[in-house]
């Protein structure tokens, strides 16, 4: 794969400028990518999030704890829910006491499409993954929460 510099045909100033593009352009590229995976199941990558979240707590879930575990922050959260709730991946309660308060549980297709995913992720992206080894994916990650602080 080609460098940073010659995808974008351009100098930088130092080392941490081009690591800044740098990790821009391979977000946004890695998000497409898997945009694009997630797109032959049906559901945007923040539908995937919703899902995985309520996978994660195995029973029903405010939706502004949903928002808040978010790794892509929505402010249109209720709309992707209900896009889920019409294609019966989750569904939807008010609560008994405040009514202004909704709670979302994922259903047995929402899990069923998880599982679908999770076996055609592995078996699929593999050599995407083959690229680094188990080490530096502990090394950059580090680095990422490091630099978040």
């Amino acid at each position: 794969m080609a460098s940073i510099d010659e995808v974008l045909k351009s100098k930088f100033t130092d080392d941490k400028h081009r690591f800044a593009v740098n990790l821009v352009y391979t977000a946004n590229w890695f998000k497409n990518l898997y945009s694009d995976f997630l797109n032959t199941f049906g559901i945007s990558s923040p539908q995937f999030n919703i899902l995985r979240i309520l996978r994660g707590a195995k029973d029903w879930l405010a939706m502004t704890t949903v928002k808040e575990r978010m790794v892509e922050k929505s402010p249109n959260v209720t709309r992707l829910a209900d896009k889920l709730i019409e294609k019966k991946l989750i569904e939807r309660k008010r609560s008994e006491t405040d009514r202004r308060v909704v709670f979302v549980k994922i259903t047995d297709a929402g899990l069923n499409l998880l599982k679908r995913i999770d076996d055609a992720e592995f078996n699929g992206h593999s050599e995407f993954f083959n690229a680094i080894t188990p080490e530096e994916a502990k090394q950059v990650s580090e680095l990422f929460d490091r630099m978040r602080g």
